[in-house]
C-alpha cells in the first residue's frame, strides 16, 4: 500500500450534515455504526449510530460565555492550534485526546460514526476557547437492552487510553451540561480516562447537580515506569534475575552480531512502518492489530501527524543489516508511550523483543522523560519492567426522568451480579487484539 497523506485526503472526505430549518437546531441521523463496541464487562456493543428523539440547540451563550456544538469534522478542519492548546493545559489528557489522534480517526472511521459525531465548544471572554467535549450519540447494547448514549467520538477504535475533557483549569464546565442535556441520550459513558481525570470529574459533578445520577468504575490496570535519572538505577530498581538477564541478553546479541537501532522519521515512515507491520503481523501469525484496516489506516495518519511534530517513536532493531524487532509509540510533554511491537519469531531465543526495549527505556531515561507508559492491559512482558500500575476508569452517567431511573435500576441490579460472579478484566470485550 502507498504511503498517502492525511492531509491530502482532506478535500474528498466531505462527511454530510442535515441541519433543521430552524438554524439555531441540527438534527442527527442514524446508521451503521460499525468497529465501534466499547468493552466492558457488561458487554455493551454499538452496533449502529442513533437517531435522538429531538434536536438539540446548536449554541447556547450568556453574557460571559457561549457553547456551541458542531460537527465534529467542521471542529477538526479549524486545525490543530487551539485544541492542542486545550491539550497543553489538560496534564491528565494523553495524545489520544489531541487534534492529531481526532484527525486519523475521522479519516478511518465510517461515515455514518462520522456523521454522528459533535464537537462542544466552550468559549470565554473574548471568544477564548476554555474548554472542548468531541462526542457522539449511539445506539448501543447496555445490560442487554439497545438504549441511545453520549460516548466519546472516537469510541474503542485503536483502544484509546488516559483521556480527559480537554479544558483550561479556569472553565465552568457545568455551563456545557445544558448543551449535552439537549442532545437526546440515555445514558452517558466516558470510558477510558485517566486515573487523575480531573476535567471528566468536574463534569460528572455538574452533570450530578443537573439532575443525573452519575457512577465510576474502573476498567483498565496500566503500567508504567516513573523513570529515575540513569540507566543504572532504573537496572537497580528491577530483581537481581531480571537485572542479570538483560544484561546478558544485550552483551550476547552484540557479542555475536551487528546490532543496530534504526530510526524512522517523516522522510522514511513508510519503510518504517512497513517492518512495524511485518513483523507485528509475524510475531501474532497474521491475527494482530494492524489485521484490520481500520486500525492500520487511523495509525498511518496518526504517525504521519506525530512524525511532523517530532513526536514519533518508530524503531527497529537491525541484527546482521535485516530489522529483527519492531518498536512503535509517541511522546508528549514528560511521557513516553508504548504502543506496539513486533519481533522475528525467528530470533525469539536471542531476546530481540527484550533488548529493542530496554533500548527503548534506555533512551527516554537519557533524553529526560519522567514516565514511561505501557498503555493499558497488564500482560506479563510489562510487568517483567515494572510494579507500578494505574488504572483508568468509566465516568456513567444516567439522563434524570423515569428512563433514567429505569436504566439506573437496571444497571444496579447487572453490577450486583458482576460482584456475585466477576469476571475477569481480560475477558471484556475488545474491540482489537491486546497490544503486546
Amino acid at each position: 500500500m502507498q504511503w498517502e497523506s492525511c492531509r491530502s485526503r482532506t478535500s474528498g472526505h466531505k462527511p454530510t450534515f442535515t441541519r433543521a430549518a430552524n438554524a439555531h437546531e441540527k438534527r442527527y441521523h442514524g446508521g451503521t455504526g460499525r468497529g465501534q463496541a466499547v468493552p466492558h464487562r457488561d458487554q455493551r456493543q454499538a452496533p449502529e449510530t442513533a437517531a435522538p428523539r429531538a434536536a438539540g440547540p446548536l449554541s447556547v451563550s450568556d453574557a460571559a460565555r457561549a457553547v456551541v456544538c458542531q460537527p465534529l469534522l467542521e471542529t477538526l478542519r479549524l486545525g490543530s492550534a487551539a485544541w492542542d492548546r486545550l491539550l497543553e493545559r489538560s496534564p491528565a489528557a494523553s495524545p489520544f485526546a489531541s487534534w492529531a489522534w481526532h484527525w486519523a480517526w475521522a479519516h478511518s472511521a465510517p461515515p455514518d460514526d462520522l456523521n454522528a459525531s459533535y464537537a462542544v465548544l466552550l468559549h470565554g471572554a473574548g471568544g477564548v476557547l476554555e474548554a472542548l467535549l468531541p462526542v457522539a450519540v449511539r445506539r448501543v447494547t447496555f445490560r442487554r437492552r439497545e438504549v441511545t448514549a453520549l460516548t466519546w467520538a472516537i469510541g474503542e477504535l485503536g483502544c484509546p487510553d488516559h483521556l480527559d475533557v480537554l479544558a483550561l483549569p479556569e472553565a465552568d464546565l457545568a455551563a456545557v451540561v445544558p448543551a449535552l442535556k439537549a442532545l437526546s441520550w440515555d445514558v452517558v459513558f466516558l470510558s477510558n480516562l485517566a486515573a487523575e481525570a480531573p476535567n471528566a470529574l468536574q463534569l460528572g459533578a455538574a452533570l450530578t447537580r443537573h439532575g443525573c445520577a452519575v457512577r465510576r468504575e474502573a476498567l483498565w490496570t496500566s503500567p508504567y515506569v516513573e523513570l529515575p535519572s540513569s540507566w543504572e538505577e532504573y537496572l537497580a530498581s528491577l530483581s537481581p534475575t531480571r537485572r542479570q538477564g538483560i544484561r546478558r541478553a544485550e552483551r550476547v546479541l552484540k557479542r555475536d552480531h551487528s546490532v543496530v537501532v534504526t530510526d524512522y522519521s517523516t522522510e522514511r515512515l513508510e519503510e518504517g512502518w512497513r517492518h512495524l507491520v511485518a513483523l507485528h503481523e509475524q510475531r501474532w501469525a497474521g491475527a494482530g492489530t494492524f489485521s484490520d484496516p481500520r486500525v492500520e489506516q487511523l495509525h498511518r495518519c496518526f504517525t504521519e501527524e506525530v512524525a511532523r511534530r517530532q513526536q514519533l517513536w518508530l524503531t527497529t532493531l537491525d541484527v546482521d543489516g535485516e530489522p529483527a524487532a519492531a518498536w512503535y509509540g509517541f511522546a508528549d510533554r514528560d511521557t513516553v508511550y508504548f504502543y506496539q511491537s513486533g519481533r522475528d519469531p525467528r530470533r525469539a531465543h536471542q531476546s530481540v523483543g527484550v533488548v529493542l526495549m530496554a533500548s527503548m527505556i534506555r533512551r527516554a531515561i537519557e533524553r529526560g522523560y519522567r514516565r514511561f507508559d505501557f498503555l493499558r492491559g497488564d500482560e506479563a512482558y510489562k510487568t517483567r519492567w515494572t510494579t507500578s500500575q494505574r488504572c483508568t476508569f468509566e465516568l456513567v452517567a444516567f439522563r434524570p426522568g423515569w428512563g433514567g431511573q429505569w436504566l439506573r435500576g437496571l444497571d444496579a441490579v447487572g453490577r450486583l451480579g458482576d460482584r456475585l460472579l466477576p469476571r475477569n478484566p481480560s475477558e471484556r470485550v475488545r474491540s482489537e487484539p491486546a497490544r503486546a
